[in-house]
């Protein structure tokens, strides 16, 4: 990435701090404003109330540091941040901080605020974690609360009637399609369609293995209860690509010990219809009367830690061979999805985080200057517009997220998801190629890709929205045409030696990757 927008941006909010008066609360926004340019993607995680986010925190970071029950720590917007050494700071309303220990419970962070959570201006957990490195993580409270305050933090946050948004980007959570859903993504929608919001949403099935109530093969269910969320009509224009994860046998994988895989393999020996009996409901599982050969007090925080769920997939994994704990491990967390969730993370999140940043300091500038009468600010507010409008980077986010409301067809709605960096900015990636395709053959087939959206161009009946997304995808493929020639698509250089040629194979527009340029017709 050329970090072309970061650059812009500084360079921006630089020339507007000799125009605000450094006394005004414009130039404390405008110096946190720049500020966060330097500072890791801020990711929020937003759902409601019961949605799993604390939960699907946890897995991402791999540890148990954000609080699940139901305290007034879960009221509150967490932010996490990467440490070297856990810390837990606490800011409250009048502006005094305090530090709160750091306690462990079973393994799960504990923490008392002290103060009721209305009296909280902003908790934060400082913490070793790769994931932390590249992202900070905020955790907003359930909307659809019964509590309308703990509900309206969380749309401070993300839709601040005054103010910046305090998030570059948001992993939207949901267990089923409510109301509260439509509304906070139709808000996210309107304020990315108006410039004053994160561009980037990211949609998660949540709490996957208690789909269909957990019976059956819930995580099959979720899979196609996914695909039926991209048809719903209520969510038209809207977030539409849910990945389905379960954030709870992602957690029980990476948190996995010993004495929970032998009594795991200890239920293992019970009868499979005596233990299919107690795994409908947890009362029969607990039961003291039970004729599992585990005590209850084990079966009870078995239940707490994995759900029935979790424990009939452990068993069944166990019987079907698996005999040690780091086996059970790496297969709970590989079908728990958290591994596409990390991966969908990385190319929507990670390979952005730059363009993310520079939109949401670009948004906070251009809100700033609207509030500064002055010609100079003026005619530094209209080149924020411009730069807003015309940077390609910016419209090939805005537009990602409506390509299920064009009329493409389903063929093209996944060729233009990938020439436009919705499976990662690396021209292999938008072209559907292999990654050691030599650069002449990428860049005869960006030339090819060229051609084919200018010609989608031709069609009289073409809409306004699907038009704009088949000229965004020529351009972002007349880019990759126009990029240093000396470079290749996977970082390496001409001067390396010839890498071997791998068998030809199609890629999305037709064409064979493995073809000298002087053989494909343009």
């Amino acid at each position: 990435m050329s970090g072309q927008e970061l650059e812009t941006a500084r360079r921006l909010i630089r020339s507007a701090r000799g125009m605000i008066d450094p006394r005004s609360r414009w130039a404390g926004e405008l110096a946190d404003c720049a500020a966060r340019l330097d500072q890791p993607l801020r990711v929020a995680l937003a759902g409601t109330l019961k949605s799993g986010k604390s939960t699907l925190l946890n897995a991402l970071i791999g540890d148990e540091i954000a609080l699940t029950d139901a305290t007034e720590c879960t009221r509150v917007v967490t932010w996490f941040r990467r440490a070297p050494a856990p810390r837990v700071d606490l800011t409250v309303t009048d502006g005094r901080q305090m530090r709160l220990p750091v306690q462990r419970n079973n393994g799960q962070l504990t923490l008392d605020l002290g103060v009721p959570a209305d009296r909280v201006r902003q908790l934060m957990v400082s913490w070793p974690s790769s994931l932390l490195d590249e992202f900070t993580v905020i955790d907003t409270p359930g909307t659809s609360s019964n509590s309308h305050d703990v509900s309206e933090r969380t749309l401070a946050l993300l839709l601040p009637e005054d103010g910046p948004c305090a998030a570059d980007a948001v992993v939207y959570l949901m267990r089923d399609l409510r109301d509260a859903d439509v509304q906070l993504l139709a808000g996210l929608q309107d304020r990315m369609a108006t410039g004053g919001g994160p561009l980037g949403v990211l949609g998660v099935l949540s709490r996957a293995d208690e789909i269909d109530g957990g019976q059956g093969e819930p995580l099959a269910a979720a899979r196609r209860f996914s695909a039926e969320l991209a048809e719903a009509p209520a969510l038209r224009g809207l977030q539409q690509s849910f990945i389905p994860v379960s954030g709870l046998l992602a957690i029980r994988g990476q948190t996995l010990r010993q004495a929970d895989f032998l009594t795991l393999r200890a239920l293992a020996t019970a009868p499979p219809s005596v233990l299919q009996s107690t795994l409908v409901a947890v009362s029969r599982f607990t039961a003291t009367d039970s004729e599992l050969p585990v005590p209850a007090a084990e079966r009870r925080r078995l239940a707490e830690a994995f759900g029935l769920f979790g424990i009939r997939l452990a068993v069944s994994l166990i019987r079907s061979g698996i005999d040690d704990a780091p086996a059970l491990a790496a297969e709970l967390v590989r079908r728990s999805g958290l591994d596409e969730l990390r991966r969908t993370l990385h190319l929507h999140f990670g390979e952005r985080n730059e363009q993310l940043k520079a939109h949401s300091a670009l948004s906070t500038l251009a809100r700033i200057l609207a509030r500064t009468p002055s010609p100079a600010a003026a005619a530094l507010s209209r080149e924020v517009a411009r730069c807003l409008a015309d940077t390609h980077a910016f419209t090939e986010l805005r537009l990602l997220s409506s390509i299920p409301t064009t009329r493409l067809d389903a063929a093209d709605r996944a060729r233009v998801t990938r020439a436009l960096g919705g499976e990662g900015i690396a021209p292999h990636r938008r072209l559907g190629l292999s990654p050691d395709t030599p650069y002449a053959d990428c860049r005869t087939v960006a030339q090819r890709a060229v051609r084919y959206w200018r010609a989608q161009l031709d069609s009289p009946l073409l809409d306004p929205l699907t038009a704009a997304t088949c000229r965004a995808a020529a351009r972002s493929c007349e880019a990759i045409m126009a990029q240093d020639p000396t470079v290749s698509p996977v970082g390496g250089h001409r001067g390396e030696p010839p890498r071997p040629r791998r068998a030809a194979t199609p890629n999305q527009y037709g064409e064979r990757n493995a073809l000298r340029a002087d053989h494909i017709r343009v």
